[in-house]
């Protein structure tokens, strides 16, 4: 389902924090400790750009950045791909905004700052086998579309004959 030729087994995982130290750690330790290809950004709008063009599988955002808060952001994703995993990642913890962000953009999990390496590829591998199950789930329900459609055919053609 790769948009831009690349191989599809991999995980790819967008990072965008305005902050160079969160995504030099954050990138430097996922691609120590798994196979995920790695993608970050500094400013939601070329982020979104990509996210555009390209398969991403999960989305790790900033709170609050300068030019487009981690909310806003991961709405604009979800409409772009609506079974990407949506994280924030934020230093504020602000249960309200979590919960907004739980309910407008369908966020996966809200991390806080300084976040824990051993949580964190937990939560990344829960969030891919998510996406995961859920193209397998629109995949199947195609199919049932498929053959539910065959099948009125089958019983029109059926009934011509007959009628």
């Amino acid at each position: 389902m790769s948009n831009d030729g690349e191989q599809t087994d991999r995980a790819r995982v967008l990072i965008l924090d305005d902050e160079e130290m969160v995504l030099t750690s954050l990138s430097s330790f996922l691609e120590l400790e798994t196979d995920y290809e790695v993608v970050t950004f500094k400013k939601g709008s070329e982020a979104l750009e990509y996210v555009k063009e390209n398969r991403v599988d999960l989305v790790i955002s900033d709170y609050l950045m300068p030019d487009m808060d981690g909310i806003t952001f991961l709405g604009k994703v979800k409409e772009i791909d609506p079974h990407s995993t949506r994280i924030i990642l934020t230093g504020y913890a602000d249960k309200e905004n979590a919960i907004k962000a739980i309910n407008d953009v369908g966020l996966f999990q809200y991390i806080e700052k300084p976040w824990d390496n051993e949580d964190l590829k937990i939560v990344l591998r829960n969030g891919l086998e998510k996406r995961r199950l859920m193209q397998e789930l629109d995949k199947k329900v195609e199919e049932i579309k498929k053959a539910y459609g065959d099948l009125q055919g089958l019983h029109r053609e059926i009934l011509k004959a007959f009628a």
